[in-house]
């Protein structure tokens, strides 16, 4: 009897210990304030902190054991309040946590620095915004710099400008900068301050201190660090920030109260001014946090649903195991494996700019090679080894030259004077495509390039590209995926490059410069691109002279040519950021989407929807050697890419992940080749001949109406943006009542006049049209359709050219699905 006693006793202890809620954790569990407006924000978790560990700091009470040397917040703020050491107790019904706060060098009389208090404040409340005092002539002459680049500007505006009317040494409180955003006296912008704040006090201690101005020497932030970094969540849910600055003395700084904290997608998080994040909706997002000229985010994920069960999800490679992965994590169930005769159609339009022919979509859907699907990628990039099957090559060179020769901006830009050296480019992008040339060979020969324009292909980039701005930034978003046009003229307010970084990148290229020759005889306008022996940028707003400096990297000189050196770091296997910005633009060209969006603003605060693929295609990138075709190859076999894009009622709504194929419409060069292709009538474009294919095309400037309309770029810009994906009213209209279609389709040569002529039946030919337009062969019912619409037609003429016409307006054969 006793012995069942304890045995019952021991198990509904074992049950009680089993469910009792986890004790709380504090973090962090020791802190040490420093003067008299050091702050630091507390967190509180039922668990150890983790991706999964509930936020529980807003649902706590605080208490201090001595309010004389610390104080806390509601939201778990601490303040100090004198020196000396004191504890926080943190309470949730019966469990309770603690945390030590030591606090040192509190003073009557505090020195408050300007750049690390001051103009922290005035980004916090908004004063240096765009849109308000650091516009371009500031407001009610009150200027100040964008996001606090200028520190020097904006002190003397603040202490000096107009007779030092905006400060008051003897009152500090009556100070003209103090008593407009307390609205003690009308401010255009609304209230932005409150008498019984922090920052208050901390503006008014300064003047009070006599305004010390900023130091050359003051301690920079080198980093921005924020917790927690993931988080996986629930609708309404809530966690609060906490942000901590790294400094170049080696100080690491709470900086919650003095960070901005902004959404990037309000549909899933908003984030109240002091870090507070509420979660909205279902869906990923991150919470960008800001701070001196340095971002990062938090990224948290809220599923859509239950683990998804992925029962008949296949891995073919990594790409796939990190996909499902992703999917498990957000409960998305993806769509089934699109069929073979999509498929065929897919990958010929993504490797290769290409419809394939019916002969080859009826082979491809007959084969019962369970590997059918690979082996075909390799025959399209050239793979395989055998050269009876490797007979792709030309198409893969052209198509994929017509990309890099619009980022490139090769073009005469109708100037024929610049049609040698736009030729000279097209040839060498070509070559380097159709020999699969290493993409780091490729980029370097382009970053060091010198000599003739009209020998020298990647010379041209100099000419395009005329000056050391251009130059810095073309090459930085070409192949880094960075935007640094913003930090030309001040700070990028989403990036941490200041003006130094910018001018200190483009300082590579001070010294390139251009010289005529007469090789090519008098009139030629040759130009021959060199290295000068001298050249400088300076900085414009210090005119301090700037070394050459790489992105995030050390000063870097060469004897010779200081491109040398930046085209090692650039291309360099430990700049993963070349890796990625080159991975993130190829799996927006064959999923539809970047995992960063837009595939050139590659930056902290922009992070990829997957990083986990991001970095392991990266790696794979660069283990290959940075092989292009090896790293389409990886994308196009794996189940990811080979996915219908007919979504699911559960996955319709999900537009980041690709649970689902995108939808793309067929770029406007590829596009006309398929018409040409299945009209049988080939496009003559000027001064080529006859036979030449839209995708083989080296200029820019063409007159030809169906392109323009259907959105090939001028290649004016670096940017991907240029060529718009999306269709318009102008491009229905053309297909649907334009000439040049209608006149390819009645062309008493073409492939309607040419199937009437054979021996076809009328079933045959309905068939082929189907096959050779979108790929595949008709439904019965589609048969049916046909032979009713033929019944009711006055000729066989007119009904198949009214049936070829429905084809080529078709969803089916203007998209790749």
């Amino acid at each position: 009897m006793v012995t069942r006693l304890v045995a019952t006793l021991l198990s509904l202890s074992a049950v009680a210990t089993a469910t009792a809620a986890p004790p709380l954790h504090v973090t962090p569990a020791e802190v040490h304030l420093k003067g008299n407006f050091d702050r630091t924000q507390l967190l509180v978790t039922g668990q150890a902190p983790g991706p999964e560990s509930a936020d529980l700091t807003s649902q706590v009470r605080f208490a201090t054991s001595d309010a004389s040397v610390v104080t806390i917040s509601e939201t778990g703020l601490l303040r100090a309040a004198g020196n000396g050491q004191a504890e926080i107790t943190v309470v949730l019904e019966d469990r309770s946590a603690t945390a030590t706060v030591t606090v040192e060098g509190y003073s009557d009389a505090p020195s408050v620095p300007f750049d690390e208090q001051i103009r922290p404040i005035l980004s916090r409340l908004g004063c240096n915004a765009g849109e308000c005092h650091a516009s371009q002539f500031g407001k009610g002459g009150f200027v100040l710099s964008v996001v606090g680049f200028d520190p020097n500007l904006d002190f003397n505006s603040l202490v000096r400008d107009r007779q030092q009317r905006r400060i008051n040494f003897v009152q500090p409180e009556e100070s003209l900068f103090l008593k407009k955003p307390t609205m003690q006296v009308p401010h255009g912008g609304g209230q932005r301050l409150l008498v019984d704040s922090s920052y208050y006090d901390t503006l008014v201690a300064w003047v009070r201190a006599g305004a010390p101005g900023p130091e050359t020497d003051a301690p920079k932030v080198t980093s921005l660090e924020v917790w927690p970094r993931e988080r996986l969540v629930k609708p309404d849910d809530a966690q609060q920030l906490r942000a901590v600055a790294h400094y170049s003395d080696g100080r690491a700084v709470d900086v919650t109260h003095l960070a901005k904290f902004d959404s990037m997608d309000e549909a899933v998080l908003s984030v109240t001014p002091t870090g507070r994040v509420t979660v909205e909706g279902r869906g990923q997002a991150p919470i960008m946090v800001r701070y001196e000229g340095h971002a990062n985010i938090a990224l948290f994920v809220s599923p859509y649903g239950p683990p998804a069960e992925l029962a008949d999800w296949e891995n073919r490679n990594f790409v796939d195991e990190l996909a499902a992965k992703k999917f498990r994590e957000l409960g998305i169930e993806p769509s089934p494996v699109c069929d073979d005769a999509t498929f065929i159609r897919r990958a010929y339009l993504d490797a290769i700019g290409t419809i394939p022919q019916p002969e080859d979509v009826l082979a491809f859907v007959a084969d019962e090679d369970p590997a059918k699907r690979e082996k075909l990628v390799d025959r399209l990039l050239g793979l395989t080894g055998d050269p009876n099957l490797d007979v792709h090559n030309d198409q893969y060179a052209a198509y994929w030259t017509l990309k890099w020769s619009d980022l490139l901006r090769n073009t005469t830009g109708g100037q024929r004077a610049d049609e040698q050296r736009m030729w000279a480019m097209h040839n060498w992008i070509r070559e380097s495509m159709r020999t699969n040339k290493p993409f780091d060979e490729f980029v370097r020969e382009v970053v060091t390039a010198k000599g003739s324009i009209y020998s020298s292909g990647p010379a041209s980039y100099y000419r395009v590209f005329r000056n050391s701005s251009e130059l810095a930034e073309a090459t930085s978003q070409l192949f880094l995926g960075v935007r640094l046009a913003c930090a030309k003229c001040h700070h990028h307010p989403f990036e941490k490059y200041s003006q130094a970084d910018y001018y200190s990148f483009a300082a590579f290229f001070a010294r390139i410069g251009t010289k005529n020759s007469e090789e090519f005889g008098l009139f030629g306008r040759e130009a021959v691109v060199m290295v000068r022996n001298s050249g400088d940028v300076r900085h414009p707003r210090t005119g301090q002279l700037l070394k050459p400096k790489p992105l995030d990297g050390d000063e870097m000189e060469h004897e010779l040519d200081r491109r040398i050196p930046l085209a090692e770091w650039l291309t360099s296997a430990d700049n993963r950021d070349f890796a990625k910005a080159a991975v993130n633009r190829y799996v927006s060209y064959l999923l539809g989407r970047g995992l960063v969006e837009p595939v050139d603003d590659m930056r902290a605060t922009n992070p990829p929807t997957n990083p986990a693929l991001m970095e392991a295609l990266a790696d794979h990138f660069i283990d290959s050697g940075f092989d292009l075709k090896q790293l389409i190859r990886v994308i196009m076999t794996s189940r990811l890419y080979q996915l219908d894009s007919q979504p699911t009622e559960q996955n319709a709504s999900d537009s980041k992940f690709y649970s689902h194929f995108k939808v793309k419409r067929i770029p406007a060069e590829p596009l006309l080749d398929a018409i040409d292709q299945v009209t049988g009538v080939q496009t003559k474009f000027k001064s080529l001949p006859l036979g030449t294919r839209a995708i083989e095309l080296p200029d820019g400037e063409y007159p030809n109406y169906f392109l323009n309309t259907f959105g090939k770029p001028r290649r004016a810009s670096v940017c991907e943006c240029e060529r718009m994906p999306d269709e318009n009213l102008g491009q229905a209209l053309h297909t649907l009542n334009g000439d040049i279609l209608a006149t390819k389709i009645a062309d008493k040569n073409g492939r309607v006049a040419k199937l009437l002529a054979s021996e076809k039946s009328d079933a045959e030919i309905i068939t082929q049209l189907y096959l050779l337009s979108v790929g595949r062969e008709p439904t019965n019912s589609e048969v049916a359709t046909a032979r009713q619409f033929l019944d009711e037609s006055p000729s066989r003429d007119v009904f198949f050219q009214d049936l070829l016409w429905a084809l080529l307006n078709s969803k089916q054969f203007l998209f790749v699905r």
